[in-house]
């Protein structure tokens, strides 16, 4: 008898070894993929109502990466902030440090416009997810 009951038991079903394996691989990177989704959800509920950044630190065109937060937060014009998980849609890497007006991943060459989020060069298609944020003060806030 092998692990996955006997060889008549898996012939009866029509799946084999192969093809056990492939399901649970499947099944797998389906979890793995709704985990780093909620991710988002999580980080933003977790730092609600929290500063994030201070306006000084984000240039006007530019931006910084908050790397312990997993956001970038962005300056794209005067006195507009805009804030991003700094995932990357494609695979879940990290982006870089805001360059310009594009936020870079480095893993695959995807970018994303900082005054959107969306993805402007590929492999990614899907824009970074966005966070509504505010300026209180001297200091960014997601609300």
């Amino acid at each position: 008898m092998n692990t996955w009951g006997s060889t008549e038991e898996a012939a009866e079903s029509g799946l084999g070894r192969r093809e056990m394996l492939g399901a649970a691989g499947v099944a797998a990177c389906g979890l793995a993929l709704a985990a780093c989704g909620t991710g988002d959800i999580k980080a933003q509920q977790s730092i609600k109502g929290k500063v994030i950044a201070k306006t000084a630190d984000v240039p006007v065109g530019g931006g910084k990466l908050i790397e312990d937060l997993k956001i970038v937060v962005m300056q794209p014009a005067q006195g507009v902030y805009k804030a991003y998980s700094a995932i990357c849609t494609h695979m879940g890497c990290a982006v870089s440090i805001p360059e310009g007006k594009l936020i870079k991943c480095a893993c695959h060459g995807s970018e994303f416009a900082a005054d959107s989020g969306n993805a402007t060069k590929g492999p990614a298609t899907a824009p970074l997810t966005a966070f509504p944020v505010k300026v209180e003060g001297d200091g960014i806030v997601i609300v």
